[in-house]
């Protein structure tokens, strides 16, 4: 095996303004374990409660979606991967960014829905959640309510932003940023 050259890997990390990236299965327990190495990391930068509380937020409603969905398709861990980076910006906001491997067909859907949020303003998102919340839940749905996506967006500081990349296999590479 070739050996990393991790003093570019910093560099790149650095220049990229990265706090914290896995990549890899998530379980339950990794996902927990991020979570308490942020919210320490969160603290630590003294941030504001209610970035602190946004930016985790936002961690765990993506990193279980990915988990929910993997479970939901029956893949295996190397197909259940994901790549988690939490950033900053140029502004010094939070950036929260996931990305997982999905079913072609369900990533076009899934575009689609950030895509119609991006483009909402925070009364319309706020109209969403409400809505979203009326709605009876379809209980073989396998997932939650919905609400998590709206949810994420009504924190937003930017519209959400998302890309999909497809593979060769009938997949796609499903990439979403949420600045905090």
């Amino acid at each position: 095996m070739e050996l990393l050259d991790l003093h570019a890997l910093q560099q790149t990390y650095n220049a990229q303004r990265i706090l914290l990236c896995f990549n890899g299965p998530l379980t339950r327990s990794l996902i927990e374990e991020i979570g308490t190495a942020l919210r320490n990391y969160l603290q630590s930068a003294n941030t504001t409660a209610s970035a602190s509380t946004d930016v985790f937020g936002a961690y765990i409603e993506m990193t279980q979606n990915i988990r929910h969905y993997a479970a939901s398709k029956g893949w295996e861990d190397h197909e259940a991967s994901a790549t988690v980076v939490i950033a900053r910006d140029a502004e010094d906001r939070y950036v929260v960014s996931a990305g997982n491997l999905v079913d072609g067909a369900d990533g076009d859907v899934l575009q689609a829905q950030v895509r119609a949020l991006a483009a909402m303003d925070k009364t319309e998102l706020k109209t969403a959640y409400k809505t979203q919340l009326r709605k009876p839940r379809d209980e073989d749905s396998g997932s939650g309510a919905g609400l998590g996506l709206i949810d994420i967006a009504r924190r937003a500081a930017a519209p959400l932003a998302c890309s999909l990349r497809p593979l060769p296999d009938g997949r796609a590479f499903f990439s979403l940023s949420v600045v905090i």
